[in-house]
């Protein structure tokens, strides 16, 4: 749209400028990448699919190491506005996670990338497993199914070979909505928390820089990833007030909500694993394992 009202819009580049699957292209061409090359659209859960891609290619060899990135930019009003009279934004310009004020997401610009290889990175850092799934028929076409979200995490948690036991961290989709947030919250109680007796520490990122949307899973990522190394996690933002929906669905499960930096122990163990979930609003629900 920025090109077509422009000069630039009859050029020769438009074209490249303008097309998604030239985005990931021209990176490959800049540096001389040989390895599968693809750009993923899968609405908000894009960025998480193809760092599960990523994964896929290095387990079967199809190259030594993979560049994944997410990125978002708000360049014209357009999409806003429409988010917004869909009443999927928030009013108040906020992402209120998991808190009782939740009424929709605020949009956020992000660009965030990750560079993996086979085996432990120097940082000590793996991605150890992860699973793509769709909603399928629920209530709406945008609306979130917590069947399909409970299939997806267990089905990660049994590709990382990891038991529900040994997470430390879980970064959530966590939009602020009135629905999603209390589905998410049962979803990770029937697959993951009723079998803990230690409260998994439970974050979302959106409430500090907003829904990234493409680039969601990435920001995710990279905030879970700084958690591990620091053995910390991040306060959630704009938690005041617990949503009543959401203390519903924790009540009597170990779970804990952090609102101040809360470092969590090691227990002798070398090897903490966490796990991120982005979820689109396409239906199509990724969930990783670090």
């Amino acid at each position: 749209e920025v090109l077509a009202a422009s000069p630039a819009g009859g050029s020769v580049y438009s074209a490249t400028g303008s097309s998604s699957s030239i985005a990931s292209g021209r990176l490959s061409y800049a540096l001389g990448l040989h390895g599968p090359c693809v750009s993923y659209d899968t609405a908000c859960s894009a960025a998480l699919a193809a760092c599960h891609a990523a994964l896929r290619a290095l387990q079967l060899d199809e190259c030594g190491m993979a560049l994944v990135l997410g990125v978002t930019l708000m360049l014209v009003p357009g999409l806003g506005t429409s988010f917004a009279l869909a009443g999927m934004t928030s009013p108040r310009g906020r992402c209120h996670t998991f808190d009782a004020r939740a009424d929709g997401y605020a949009r956020g610009e992000a660009c965030g990338s990750i560079a993996t290889r086979r085996g432990v990175g120097d940082a000590g850092l793996c991605v150890l497993g992860s699973a793509v799934r769709q909603d399928g028929r629920s209530a709406s076409l945008t609306a979130p199914s917590g069947q399909a979200q409970q299939g997806l995490l267990t089905a990660a948690l049994h590709d990382a070979d990891t038991p529900a036991t040994s997470l430390a961290l879980n970064e959530a989709h966590g939009t602020g909505t009135a629905l999603g947030d209390p589905i998410e919250s049962g979803s990770l109680v029937g697959a993951v928390l009723k079998s803990r007796d230690v409260p998994l520490l439970v974050g979302g990122v959106k409430a500090n820089i907003g829904h990234a949307e493409p680039a969601a899973g990435m920001t995710g990522l990279l905030k879970l990833a700084l958690g591990l190394q620091r053995g910390d996690a991040a306060p959630n933002a704009q938690l005041h007030l617990l949503n009543p929906h959401v203390r519903d669905a924790l009540r009597g499960v170990a779970c804990a909500l952090p609102v101040q930096l809360t470092a969590f122990g090691y227990d002798g163990q070398e090897d903490v694993r966490s796990g991120v979930s982005s979820f689109g609003y396409s239906g199509t629900i990724v969930h990783s394992v670090l």
